[in-house]
């Protein structure tokens, strides 16, 4: 039988966008064609089990978590097939929680390899993402909860056909691909609509929302928005500090007092609040969950990287914002935490918005260490250091190859009281988690995915500087 690390050789050796970007992001590119193809040769493994499909530029990966922790609380064996992964591909598919096996991953990519190796141009993550439907496929889970990879429309996970969605915040991200308006990227991120089918939107613009009503309209697809001020489901913090919040929430379907999540930031309580509303469609399906159930699902949320606390003496906290907007969130969310100086650590992949990020978060910063994580698509630290001297130049910038000299002089430079703050990407928060557990190999539990770590090989090739305009907003 083929090797665990001869499975991750094959699957990276086919075409991966998210390392190699010399193709436009079109329906010729992305094609959903081929990825349909792919699962009918698998007999279509999607169609085995009920499930719901999420997208968003910022926080769909926290509401998935939360949507799959109440449906496993209330029973119900539960499959979750997200991306990226922060330290094993393994993470990306699991069944009520728990990585799947390098043995069964083996197994099924020994099964599929065929049916890969007879369409040209399959790609590694449409290779994943079949991995993931045939994984929860056999026996089939109860319920999947899908994350969406990037935008929707052409996403590979589109292919199912799912009992209800959810659309989280939208933002400028990956504007290269999606387009460099909040219209287009949420044209983009409302493909994931489909005739009949509910769809929770959490606050939006007033630029995204309407584009979003409108292929809702066209679709025939009921539409509840989440929203504070005027949504159908509408929340209030009651408290929120630095293990979490508690808010009320009031909806078509019931009033509930005082629901708390473990994740920390006011923008995880309107990721809350749209996973309690997607869950209240599974109504659709007869199935309603106990007020009870649903607050102890919430309270197991397990979702590293995201604001989570690596140490309190000294202060460490990781988080994987990737754009401004989510930098303007992590910048209100560190304010939970009492602290004297912010040390930022500093690492980004090539396509992101580091300019937007250092502009939200340098300021703040008493020092900035720059470094580069494991992923191929890693910004060089001579460019970052560069790009934040010029941004902040009264704040000393000190310039790191990796994620452990850069948290070793991170420790260094932090006095009593201080938080050093790591972030700017996924990948980065992994490369530290990693670096952390080298220095205190017992900081994180048995069944912390940092265990499952694997390394991560590969050149990354930048878009190429060829123009390619994004197709107009349009419902039809």
């Amino acid at each position: 039988m083929t090797t665990y690390q001869q499975v991750l050789d094959a699957i990276f050796a086919h075409v991966d966008y998210s390392r190699n970007r010399q193709h436009q992001y079109n329906a010729s590119t992305y094609n959903l064609d081929r990825m349909r193809a792919l699962c009918r040769l698998l007999d279509n493994p999607q169609d085995k089990y009920p499930s719901l499909h999420i997208a968003g530029s910022k926080g769909k990966g926290s509401t998935a978590a939360m949507t799959a922790a109440v449906l496993q609380a209330a029973g119900f064996r539960t499959g979750m097939y997200t991306s990226p992964h922060l330290h094993s591909l393994r993470e990306r598919m699991r069944i009520d929680g728990g990585l799947i096996s390098q043995k069964r991953l083996a197994e099924l990519w020994d099964r599929i390899r065929p049916s890969v190796e007879s369409l040209e141009h399959t790609t590694t993550f449409e290779i994943i993402t079949a991995l993931g439907f045939l994984h929860m496929a056999e026996p089939p889970v109860d319920w999947a909860v899908l994350e969406v990879g990037l935008g929707g429309r052409l996403d590979a996970t589109n292919v199912v056909h799912p009992r209800a969605c959810a659309i989280t915040p939208l933002s400028y991200e990956h504007t290269d691909l999606l387009g460099h308006t909040l219209s287009l990227i949420a044209f983009e991120k409302a493909g994931i609509i489909k005739p009949g089918v509910p769809v929770i939107v959490g606050p939006q613009s007033a630029e995204a929302m309407a584009v979003i009503q409108s292929v809702a309209d066209e679709s025939g697809a009921e539409l509840q928005r989440v929203d504070p001020d005027d949504g159908d489901w509408r929340w209030r913090i009651k408290s929120i500090d630095d293990s979490g919040s508690t808010f009320d929430l009031i909806g078509p379907y019931g009033h509930y007092v005082d629901i708390r999540t473990p994740l920390v930031g006011y923008h995880q309580a309107a990721n809350a609040a749209v996973a309690v509303a997607l869950l209240h469609t599974l109504h659709n399906d007869g199935i309603e969950i106990a007020e009870e159930t649903l607050r102890q699902g919430l309270l197991q949320t397990y979702w590293p990287g995201r604001l989570e606390r690596l140490s309190q003496d000294p202060l460490i906290l990781v988080d994987s914002a990737h754009n401004a907007h989510s930098a303007e969130n992590l910048r209100t969310a560190i304010e939970l935490f009492p602290h004297k100086r912010l040390i930022l650590l500093f690492g980004a992949s090539a396509d992101k918005d580091i300019r937007g990020m250092l502009e939200v978060l340098g300021p703040e910063s008493a020092a900035i260490i720059v470094t580069r994580s494991f992923h191929p698509r890693a910004t060089d630290p001579a460019e970052l250091t560069s790009l934040a001297s010029d941004i902040i130049p009264a704040t000393p910038v000190h310039t790191t190859d990796d994620a452990l000299p850069g948290l070793q002089l991170a420790l260094d430079l932090a006095e009593p009281g201080d938080l050093i703050l790591v972030t700017g990407s996924i990948f980065v928060v992994a490369a530290v988690r990693e670096s952390w557990n080298i220095l205190h190999p017992d900081a994180f539990g048995p069944e912390d995915w940092v265990h499952a770590a694997e390394p991560i090989d590969g050149q990354f090739t930048p878009m190429l500087p060829v123009p390619s305009p994004n197709p107009t907003p349009q419902t039809k």
